[in-house]
């Protein structure tokens, strides 16, 4: 058993996982890349840090431990790249997926069959359009509605346009107006926005009350009173000291920027 087919047996999952992510490979071909990707790189880096370390003087054969940890851990990182880009484009659906599901229910109200419906939406602006459009091209191409919002919803990295999906699929094999549970399901999206927003607010409030006092109050009064003391000791300050500090108020800044960034809802208002 080859290397590549003994890593497919130990990742069932990535085959659909290269379809939620958008990734038109086959899982075979997927590791093969990854492996030869991540050969090259690991050893471009071990190449290069034997110069180093002969300067160094130390032993060239150190680039081989080097070499194994640095293809294991680039082959990891392509790995978990797939994760990234279901992440990233569960984001980009959860950003408009109410726009999305809105801009539909409006074609059902206005008396469009299903379909034609999908078929608009398919056509409008956003990133969800892509998707319905995927669902219009698996249709198109003969495959039964109902199947291809089954296989849409099984592979849509997004929860809330998969909630979206499954209740409209419901009501096709129930046999029941869809406009009804699809208007539920949005006012039901709509309410945990709401509530994603409240719980925003809150954490803001919490957040900016410690960026005030570690990255605003704490910097000004600890350098005015280093400065005070370090006066009246006589103790010398060069201008080495002052850009330490300024490093550190540096990350300070970026670490809370980054929070703030994090903890903002997936909304497009």
């Amino acid at each position: 058993m080859t290397l590549v087919q003994t890593i497919m047996r130990t990742m069932p999952e990535l085959k659909e996982k290269l379809i939620t992510a958008g990734v038109n490979k086959k899982p075979k071909i997927f590791i093969k890349e990854s492996l030869a990707k991540s050969f090259a790189i690991a050893l471009i880096l071990s190449v290069l840090s034997v110069f180093l370390l002969l300067k160094m003087n130390q032993s060239a054969l150190l680039a081989v431990p080097l070499f194994i940890v640095l293809f294991i851990m680039l082959f990891y990182i392509n790995l978990k790249s797939v994760d990234a880009k279901i992440s990233k484009r569960a984001k980009e659906i959860d950003r408009e997926v109410l726009f999305a599901g809105r801009f539909l229910l409006v074609k059902l109200n206005s008396g469009k069959p299903l379909i034609n419906s999908l078929f608009d939406a398919s056509k409008s602006y956003g990133v969800a359009s892509k998707y319905f459009k995927e669902i219009v091209e698996s249709i198109e191409l003969g495959t039964p509605i109902e199947d291809a919002l089954e296989n849409a919803c099984r592979t849509t990295p997004s929860k809330k346009f998969r909630k979206i999906l499954f209740q409209i699929n419901t009501a096709l094999k129930i046999g029941i107006d869809v406009s009804g549970p699809l208007e539920a399901t949005l006012d039901e999206i709509t309410e945990e926005q709401l509530i994603d927003i409240q719980r925003y607010g809150k954490k803001m409030s919490s957040i900016t009350m410690f960026y005030m006092l570690l990255a605003v109050v704490l910097p000004s009064l600890g350098i005015t009173l280093f400065s005070i003391v370090s006066s009246l000791m006589s103790v010398k300050i060069d201008m080495q000291t002052f850009w330490v500090l300024l490093f550190f108020l540096a990350i300070v800044e970026i670490m809370f920027v980054t929070i703030f960034k994090n903890i903002r809802p997936n909304l497009n208002i």
